[in-house]
């Protein structure tokens, strides 16, 4: 025989869904390090480039671009953000990867503009100063472009 469930019973198992819905997509992100480690390691290039010698610039770029590689596979599906849970990539949209790395190409063409921008102007070490204001950029616009996919997860649970 079924077993009847009460108004007040069912409320309290669809608020407590909810609940564990919000949880889960609030899990939905890359780790706090990764971005700081980013943007460090983008002041550090910015800090190769006042040495002035082109082959240790093409160098330090190499050498993170590989280390960036091996960690980004890891942590850029927004899938662990923690080691408490590793979110289910159905409910992780599948353009995180996408949008992580379009973000980064943005940031690339943007660091040449305001380093080009700022050698126009005539100020010094204009590669470290476009380097600091992409770390900027790194530190802000990640944890917002995170925000934007766990918005988008949010959406896609909910229908």
């Amino acid at each position: 025989m079924p077993e009847h469930i009460s108004r007040v019973e069912a409320g309290r198992a669809l608020d407590e869904i909810a609940l564990r819905r919000r949880q889960i997509v609030a899990e939905i992100d890359v780790p706090a390090w990764y971005w700081w480690g980013l943007a460090f390691g983008w002041i550090a290039l910015g800090c190769v480039t006042v040495l002035g010698n082109p082959w240790v610039s093409i160098v330090a770029t190499v050498a993170f671009g590989v280390v960036h590689s091996a960690v980004a596979t890891r942590v850029m599906d927004g899938r662990h953000r923690s080691q408490q849970l590793s979110v289910s990539a159905e409910v992780v949209s599948r353009n995180v990867r996408s949008l992580v790395i379009g973000f980064l190409v943005v940031l690339v063409a943007a660091t040449v503009a305001i380093a080009l921008i700022v050698e126009a102007l005539g100020a010094p070490q204009p590669a470290l100063l476009a380097s600091v204001v992409i770390a900027v950029a790194v530190l802000v616009g990640g944890p917002k472009l995170m925000a934007v996919v766990r918005r988008r997860a949010d959406r896609g649970l909910r229908s």
